[in-house]
C-alpha cells in the first residue's frame, strides 16, 4: 500500500497516474477534494479509498496505519501558494502536518518522499546547492518558502534525512494543473489568450542584469518531475534533500516562443510592469544544481523546454485533456 498526500493535487495526482501504469492501484489517496478539476485528476485513476485531510492526521496519530502494510508514502500535500500570509495556517498544514507525517514514516519503517521546494532558496543570491550543510544560507521571500525550509531543517536535525528523501522542485509544470488558480504555470494562464491571439505577456525587468522576459527559471516538465520522484522512492540508499529540475535555466522569452510554436502561431510578446508586490520579491534567476541527484544514480535525461510544452498544449491544453483521460 502506497499513502499519497495531496493526490488529487497537480504532482500527487500525477504521481498516482503513473504508479497504476506500474500496475499499482493499492492506494491512499488524502486530500480535500474542494475544486471540480481536483475531481477530474482523479476520475480516471485507480485507487482504494480517499481520506480528508484531518481524518487521515486523527488516524495516524491513533495508529490506524501502524502494520497496515504501507510500504511507502509521498507526502505532496501542503499550500503551494506563494502568497499565502497566514503563518498560523501555514505552520499546521505545511510544516505540523509534515513532521507528523515523516515522524511516523520513520518509526514504522516506510519509505517516505516528501516535497519541499526551490521556494526555500529565496532569490537564488546565495546559490541552488542541496547539501544539508547550506540550508541556514538561505532567507525565502516568502512563507512557503520558509516553511518548506524549516521542514528540511527539522528532518535534518532529526536525523531523519538519512532514512528519508525531500524534493525541491522547481519550476513544475503540466496536465492537472488547473485547480491551482493564481499557482498555476505561466503557460497554462496564458494559453487562452494565445490561442486567441493575443499576446504573451510577460513582465519587464526591474533588475540591471536582465532585459525585459530575459528572467530565467528552471522549468522542468510534471512527467520528469514524476520520474525522479518515483525513483527516489524505489531507491531507499538516496536520501537526503534533492534539487529536482532540469539542471539548465531558460528565459520567459523561450517559453512565449515554444507555446507559439506549439499552437502554430507566429511569435506575439507583450511587456508589462512588474507589479509594484512582486518588485524585490521575484527572482531572477533559478538553476537547480542535481549533482546529488545524479551522484546518487539518477540517470533519465530531461525534456527540453520545447518538447515539454509541445506536449502539454497539443495533447492536454488544447484538446482539455487530464493524465489518463486521453493524454
Amino acid at each position: 500500500m502506497i499513502i499519497v498526500t495531496g493526490g488529487a493535487g497537480f504532482i500527487g495526482s500525477a504521481l498516482i497516474a503513473e504508479l497504476n501504469n506500474r500496475g499499482q492501484k493499492d492506494i491512499i489517496v488524502v486530500d480535500g477534494v474542494d475544486h471540480d478539476r481536483k475531481q477530474r485528476n482523479l476520475d480516471s485513476l485507480e485507487y482504494s479509498s480517499i481520506l480528508g485531510i484531518a481524518e487521515f492526521r486523527e488516524m495516524l496519530k491513533v495508529g490506524k496505519f501502524d502494520n497496515a502494510g504501507v510500504t511507502g508514502v509521498l507526502h505532496m500535500g501542503a499550500c503551494s501558494a506563494t502568497t499565502e500570509n497566514n503563518w498560523d495556517y501555514l505552520q499546521d498544514n505545511n510544516v505540523d502536518y509534515s513532521k507528523e507525517l515523516i515522524s511516523w514514516c520513520m518509526d514504522n519503517d516506510v519509505r517516505c518522499v516528501y516535497a519541499s521546494s526551490a521556494a526555500t532558496y529565496g532569490d537564488g543570491e546565495s546559490g541552488f546547492s542541496d547539501a544539508h550543510d547550506a540550508f541556514e544560507d538561505f532567507e525565502p521571500l516568502n512563507k512557503y518558502g520558509k516553511s518548506k525550509l524549516l521542514v528540511d531543517i527539522w528532518a535534518r536535525d532529526q536525523g531523519f534525512l538519512a532514512r528519508c528523501a525531500g524534493v525541491r522542485y522547481f519550476n513544475v509544470f503540466g496536465p492537472n494543473e488547473w485547480h491551482k488558480g493564481e499557482m498555476r504555470s505561466v503557460i497554462n494562464k496564458k494559453f487562452a489568450d494565445v490561442k486567441d491571439g493575443k499576446p504573451f505577456t510577460l513582465f519587464k525587468s526591474d533588475h540591471p542584469d536582465y532585459a525585459d522576459g530575459a528572467q530565467e527559471r528552471d522549468f522542468i516538465y510534471v512527467a520528469d518531475a514524476v520520474t525522479a520522484t518515483l525513483w527516489l522512492l524505489d531507491n531507499s540508499h538516496a536520501n537526503g534533500v534533492f534539487n529536482v529540475g532540469t539542471g539548465t535555466a531558460r528565459n520567459w522569452n523561450d517559453v512565449a516562443r515554444a507555446m507559439s510554436a506549439a499552437l502554430e502561431l507566429s511569435e506575439n510578446i507583450a511587456y508589462i510592469d512588474m507589479p509594484e508586490n512582486l518588485k524585490g520579491r521575484y527572482q531572477y534567476h533559478t538553476e537547480a544544481d542535481i549533482s546529488k541527484l545524479r551522484d546518487n544514480g539518477y540517470e533519465e535525461a530531461f525534456l527540453s523546454l520545447e518538447d515539454s510544452i509541445a506536449d502539454y498544449v497539443r495533447n492536454y491544453l488544447v484538446p482539455d485533456h487530464h493524465l489518463n483521460q486521453g493524454g
